[in-house]
This record gives C-alpha cells, sequence and structure tokens, in this order.
C-alpha cells in the first residue's frame, strides 16, 4: 500500500505511522478548502468520509465564528457517499453551478478564514469538528485537541489519512493543494486466518530457539 503524507517531513511522517491509530469513527471531515487565491465563490468545498452506501440526509456542516462562537455558516446535507467512501459538498458561483471536481453536492456557503472552526453534527450532537489557525484567549475553538494551521490562500487542509482520527486537529490535517474527492486511507485488509496461524507458528517457534 502506498501512502501520502500531505505536508508532512518524513521524519514526522515516520513518528506519526509508529504512533498508534485513533478511533475511525465515521463519517469524518476530510478535507477543508475555504481560501482560494482571490475570490472563494464557487472554488470552496468540504469533503465527508464515510463508508460506500451512508446517507448523510439530515447531516449538518457549520462554520463557527472564531470570535463570537456563533454560527458562521450551515449546510444541511442530503445525499449517498459512492464508492471511494468520499462526498464533496462544493461552492456554487451566482449562476448555480461550481468550479470544484468531482462536487457530490452544490451549496452556497462560505467559511472563514482561521481562526474558525467547522463542525459536522447530526441531530444527536456532533459528530467531527475542525478547529484552524491561532485562537487568542477569549476566542471559541469549536475543534479537536489542538487546531490545525490556518491554510494559506490556495491550500486546503485534509486529513493525513481521510479514515483515522486521533481527537487531536493539530496531529490529523495537513496543508497542501486541494484534492476534492481524493485521499490517502491508513486502513489495510485484515490478515487471512491462514496468514495469522503462520505467524502463531513462528513466534512459537523463536520463543521454544530463545529458551534452548
Amino acid at each position: 500500500m502506498t501512502f501520502s503524507f500531505r505536508g508532512l517531513s518524513a521524519a514526522t511522517a515516520v513518528c506519526w505511522l509508529a504512533a498508534p491509530l485513533g478511533a475511525h469513527a465515521l463519517p469524518l471531515l476530510s478535507e477543508v478548502f475555504y481560501d482560494a487565491v482571490g475570490s472563494d465563490e464557487g472554488l470552496s468545498f468540504v469533503e465527508i468520509h464515510a463508508a460506500p452506501g451512508t446517507v448523510l440526509d439530515g447531516l449538518v456542516v457549520e462554520g463557527i465564528n472564531g470570535a463570537t462562537g456563533g454560527v458562521a455558516g450551515s449546510i444541511t446535507l442530503v445525499g449517498v457517499v459512492g464508492a471511494d467512501g468520499l462526498f464533496v459538498v462544493a461552492d456554487d458561483t451566482t449562476g448555480g453551478v461550481t468550479l470544484v471536481a468531482d462536487a457530490d453536492a452544490i451549496a452556497s456557503f462560505d467559511f472563514q478564514n482561521g481562526p474558525d472552526s467547522v463542525v459536522l453534527r447530526d441531530a444527536a450532537g456532533v459528530l467531527d469538528a475542525l478547529g484552524y489557525g491561532i485562537f487568542a484567549p477569549g476566542e471559541f475553538f469549536a475543534g479537536e485537541g489542538n487546531p490545525a494551521p490556518d491554510a494559506a490562500a490556495g491550500s486546503s487542509l485534509a486529513r493525513v489519512f481521510a479514515d483515522v482520527d486521533t481527537g487531536d486537529n493539530a496531529s490529523d490535517f495537513a496543508v497542501g493543494s486541494p484534492t476534492p474527492g481524493s485521499a490517502a486511507f491508513a486502513s489495510v485488509p485484515e490478515p487471512s486466518g491462514s496468514t495469522l496461524v503462520a505467524a502463531g507458528l513462528v513466534g512459537l517457534a523463536w520463543q521454544g530457539r530463545r529458551r534452548s
């Protein structure tokens, strides 16, 4: 399997892989692009990862103002996650179309530059949250753990692995080029029964050699 580490040095990537993986609760915010070069109209997007076939109807994506804690924009989702496990919600233009490739849904929104947060929720509460930027005392961070960096114009914030959530935005998200409809995944197929048996036999043999 090939891994892609967006925005990470080789040394940081090695350390990240060595750390225990977090919960894989779905759906998750997998990428957010909120600041295009020039106008954001028709270019912003929010990408969500969930199991293929997941119905997203009724879920809400909210922008949370870092200065006041108020909702700065909201999108009510309608749609089903495709076979790639990704669902891209793209901002529209005044003509009702979008400039975002691989868009699965189109809505009108304009999430703010940091410090701010984007939250994914259902009727019961928050499912996932991304806070980004430097929050001053008294400002409102609605993300998880520590904030991710504020992406420069033309860059997005994307999970290192779309299916891994450690509960810390600073660890989970990296700045890079926008990639709507494309993401790296950490999940690997579970080993077969025969592989597990073979591994167990090798372990027993090794223990026997150490005792002899």
